[in-house]
């Protein structure tokens, strides 16, 4: 299978597991977000605030590797950053679950800890 010319040389089920793990994750810090907020207007600020750093500090713009060194210790709280090492590895270079298996397991420790906290906060927010 190709799209827009780029072959996926990895297993898709891996692909779409590493990628629903990748969204519990991002889930979860969107739903943080929004028990902290009392309006929408604020969400939206907070997203912004949020999603711009991530992106910038994911390895997808600049290599983490020519970031300073106390950058580099941020961006191991930014859950793209591991989701781009899974995705380049299993789409580009065909690697199976031997090789990304560190970033899956952070993920997932961060998707259940954003998502244990988000549902903390949700609880607190109903009564």
């Amino acid at each position: 299978m190709a799209l827009f010319s780029v072959p996926v040389r990895g297993n898709l089920i891996l692909l779409f597991f590493s990628t629903a793990v990748f969204l519990m994750t991002s889930l979860g810090a969107g739903l943080i977000i929004s028990t902290l907020c009392r309006t929408q207007q604020q969400a939206m600020m907070t997203v912004f605030f949020f999603n711009l750093p991530a992106n910038l500090l994911s390895g997808f713009m600049f290599p983490i590797a020519n970031m300073p060194t106390a950058v580099q210790w941020i961006t191991y709280a930014n859950p793209l950053r591991y989701f781009l090492v899974i995705l380049r590895g299993i789409f580009l270079k065909g690697v199976g679950l031997d090789v990304p298996w560190p970033q899956l397991a952070a993920l997932a420790v961060m998707g259940v800890i954003t998502l244990f906290i988000a549902s903390k906060r949700f609880r607190k927010t109903l009564s």
